[in-house]
C-alpha cells in the first residue's frame, strides 16, 4: 500500500489517507511535573495550544529529559502494519530548537522519528540514528497540514506537507510505537516554545 501510494503521489498528488480507516484515539498531556495542565496547555475552538519554557522542569521528577508539553497518544499503540498520523500544525515565529511531532520506538534510540523546528523556521527530520534532513523551510505563522505514514513491516516512513510528499526513507524500528505532538525542548532552543494543533486523526 505504501509503495503504491508513493508512486501515485509522485504521478498525481493524492490524498494520503485514501485506503486508510480512521481509528479511535486517546491521549494524555505530558507537561512539567510541578505545574497544572492549564499552565502549559489550552484547548479552544478545536485547537490544542501547547507551550513550554527552557527553564521548566521535565515531565517526571526522575526523568533526565528536557522540558516538554505534548499530547502522548495512549491509543492506538502499534508494533506492525501501516499507520498514519494526520493533523494541522502552527508554529509562531521565534520558536526554535524544538520537536513538534514524534513516533516513539527506534532501534537504537527512543524515537523512530522526530520532526523538529530549527534555525529560521526549518523543518528537520531526525530519529532512528539517521542524519538530520531539512525537508521544509519558512514554516512560521501559518497552518500546515501534516501526514506521516509509518509502514512498520517494510520499515518505510513518509512525510507529507499540505498533500505533497516531502520526505521518505527506510526507517528501522523494533518496539511498540505511539505518536506524540506538541513541544519538546531540543538543543539551541528558544526560551519560549509553542505549537498549535487541530484536526488530529490517526489512520490504519
Amino acid at each position: 500500500l505504501l509503495l503504491s501510494l508513493l508512486c501515485c503521489e509522485f504521478a498525481f498528488g493524492v490524498d494520503p489517507t485514501v485506503g486508510f480507516e480512521k481509528q479511535q484515539v486517546s491521549w494524555k498531556i505530558q507537561k512539567p511535573y510541578d505545574l497544572q495542565v492549564s499552565d502549559r496547555y489550552n484547548f479552544s475552538d478545536g485547537v490544542h495550544k501547547l507551550w513550554v519554557y527552557t527553564r521548566d522542569k521535565p515531565h517526571n521528577p526522575h526523568s533526565p529529559t528536557k522540558p516538554r508539553t505534548e499530547l502522548r497518544f495512549r491509543q492506538p499503540q502499534y508494533s506492525q502494519g501501516i499507520w498514519q498520523f494526520e493533523g494541522d500544525f502552527y508554529v509562531p515565529s521565534g520558536t526554535t530548537g524544538v520537536c513538534i511531532m514524534q513516533i516513539h520506538g527506534g532501534r537504537n534510540s527512543a524515537t523512530a522519528l522526530q520532526i523538529r523546528v530549527d534555525g529560521p523556521g526549518d523543518l528537520i527530520r531526525t530519529g532512528a540514528d539517521l542524519e538530520h534532513a531539512t525537508f521544509a523551510t519558512h514554516i512560521y505563522d501559518k497552518w500546515i497540514h501534516l501526514n506521516v505514514i509509518h509502514d512498520v513491516d517494510h520499515e518505510m516512513l513518509s512525510i507529507y506537507l499540505d498533500g505533497e510528499l516531502k520526505h521518505w526513507e527506510v526507517n528501522e524500528t523494533y518496539e511498540e510505537h505511539y505518536f506524540k505532538c506538541g513541544v519538546y525542548t531540543q538543543n539551541n532552543a528558544s526560551e519560549y516554545m509553542e505549537s498549535r494543533w487541530k484536526n488530529i486523526n490517526i489512520w490504519k
